[in-house]
């Protein structure tokens, strides 16, 4: 599989949000990601569906798959809000979900692809009987709630983990995200472990660079 650098809008210039996905978009990225926090699951609130649908025009136009993360509790409630918005991946937690196999098929039955994250806390264990049902699974390398936060190193031993599970059961189709601390240190680091989807926020929007200067340096570090 490729590597794909998913830049996090959540790091993004909300003044200058469709401008800032565009430049990505325009900077060949494959995935745009949403982080969306309720205040309850994660100390922190963020946006809802009317961002995905804010953000679709842009990300459709040019077939850049819209990667909706939902840190909330009872995201039952609101998938059917965010298939509607536009979403082309949705990832909900295993933390909030006692009914996950259930979810995830949710999401399937809406026509778009379903993942599911776990926080670092949370062993892969968790994910033995879901694992033949999703599209991609989503570590969290820091704790959910806020970005800026600094890589957790032991995440790369569990990036390592789960591409064994993966390819033990034959599903190597399954995508591998990352999402947390990622930065040009660390990026070459957990895709040989084996991510396949680098979620990246304030390594991409900030003061240093342009967005596609972040982006070309990224993909130096990669390769």
């Amino acid at each position: 599989m490729s590597i794909e650098i998913a830049p996090s809008i959540l790091a993004a210039d909300f003044a200058r949000l469709g401008e800032q996905v565009q430049e990505a978009v325009d900077a060949g990225i494959g995935y745009i990601h949403v982080d969306v926090m309720d205040g309850h699951f994660v100390p922190n609130l963020s946006f809802g569906a009317i961002i995905v649908k804010a953000v679709k025009p842009i990300t459709s136009a040019a077939g850049v798959v819209l990667d909706v993360h939902l840190m909330i509790e009872r995201p039952e409630a609101l998938i059917p809000d965010f298939i509607q918005a536009g979403a082309d991946n949705i990832t909900v937690h295993v933390e909030t979900c006692p009914h996950l196999h259930r979810t995830i098929h949710q999401i399937k039955e809406g026509g778009i692809r379903a993942g599911v994250a776990l926080n670092p806390a949370t062993s892969l264990s968790t994910l033995e009987e879901i694992l033949p049902e999703v599209d991609h699974v989503l570590v969290m390398s820091v704790n959910p709630g806020f970005g800026g936060q600094s890589y957790i190193p032991n995440s790369t031993q569990k990036l390592k983990k789960l591409r064994h599970m993966l390819h033990e059961r034959g599903l190597t189709n399954v995508e591998i995200e990352i999402d947390g601390g990622i930065s040009v240190e660390n990026a070459a680091e957990v895709a040989q472990a084996g991510a396949t989807i680098l979620v990246v926020g304030s390594e991409i929007f900030n003061n240093r660079g342009s967005i596609a200067e972040n982006i070309y340096t990224l993909r130096l570090a990669i390769t």
